[in-house]
């Protein structure tokens, strides 16, 4: 009986010393697995349908961030909610870098405001990467609207508004509040009508079923030239060196109306830090490549500098902009329920 109890402590200890020796390999397991990475495609989220703003913007990105990562970067569109069902997917998603998404003001700084019941938390539930670009949006009206400047399209919408609407890319996208903005500071209501994405909102512009939006300048900027659209005020600090003859809109009329936009890469929340750092170099030598910064430039887009880039800054920065856009959101009673 002695011999067993000294056999089964034997087989015990053993077993102990193997589960020992296991678990201690863990943590160099992962480590290793996050230093090889990616040792396939990752696929990179555009929370909008295709031809929109944020899906331009990914698109000249993506091709040489698959060249620095040395994998390929499929660019998915995954529209809906004013860019909230993408964001989600990645709220829910796997941490092992694979997945993340190009975030942007609408998704990560409107929406806890704007909904009643949040999909997801924008501080929580992600691990940022990093900030990309930032750009103005632009109020564009139908070329057929009767006015020619910012002036008299105030003018015209305090006297129009209950025949009027306006489009944006959804409910809460970085193309809706800022319309928000510019009827609040006019005094109008004016009736809203969400897309699935920018693009088809500024078809129905081009068209006249719609009156006026608030589109990304990147993306309105080839129907401004053609003369599809009315460029009336950019709602920025300045001036648009790509639309230099547009004024904003406190030199037109309408003080303080602001609407900046930016972009950032987001992961699942829990992805291994050395995943994120490496995501965050990749994403940063990305728009330090002169072919990407001279794209990026024409199309109006302003590039974040250096020190403003890192994961830290972007988790700052969000907690900033919640703060900053909710007494706004607030003000104008909008709520999704």
């Amino acid at each position: 009986m002695r011999r067993f109890f000294e056999a089964a402590a034997r087989r015990a200890a053993a077993l102990a010393l193997v589960a020992g020796l296991a678990a201690a390999g863990l943590p160099a397991a992962a480590q290793d697995a996050a230093t090889s990475w990616p040792t396939r495609p990752v696929t990179l989220i555009v929370p909008f349908v295709a031809g929109g703003p944020i899906d331009v913007i990914a698109r000249v990105q993506a091709q040489r961030l698959g060249e620095i990562l040395g994998q390929t970067v499929i660019v998915e569109n995954v529209g809906g909610g004013g860019g909230a069902l993408g964001a989600q997917r990645i709220a829910r998603g796997t941490p092992d870098g694979y997945t993340f998404v190009m975030g942007n003001v609408g998704t990560h700084a409107y929406h806890p405001t704007l909904y009643a019941k949040p999909l997801y938390d924008p501080v929580t539930d992600f691990a940022p990467v990093g900030l990309t670009t930032e750009s103005a949006r632009l109020l564009v009206a139908r070329k057929t609207l009767p006015i020619d400047d910012l002036k008299g399209f105030a003018a015209y919408v305090k006297a129009n508004h209950a025949a009027m609407s306006f489009g944006s890319g959804g409910l809460g996208s970085a193309t809706h509040v800022p319309c928000l903005l510019v009827n609040q500071a006019i005094g109008a209501t004016v009736t809203h009508v969400p897309y699935r994405g920018a693009a088809p909102a500024m078809q129905d512009v081009i068209g006249g079923r719609i009156d006026y939006m608030c589109d990304s300048i990147q993306t309105a900027l080839p129907q401004v030239k053609e003369k599809n659209v009315k460029a009336l005020a950019v709602l920025a600090p300045t001036r648009s060196p790509i639309l230099p003859d547009v004024p904003t809109a406190t030199e037109a009329g309408l003080p303080g109306v602001e609407a900046n936009a930016w972009n950032a890469i987001f992961l699942p929340k829990g992805t291994p830090d050395a995943i994120v750092r490496k995501l965050a170099a990749a994403v940063a030598q990305t728009l330090d490549d002169p072919l990407v910064r001279k794209r990026l430039d024409e199309l109006g887009l302003s590039i974040v500098p250096p020190e403003r880039r890192g994961p830290e800054v972007l988790a700052a920065y969000v907690k900033e902009e919640i703060a900053r856009w909710a007494p706004p959101i607030q003000a104008a009673g909008l709520k999704v329920e």
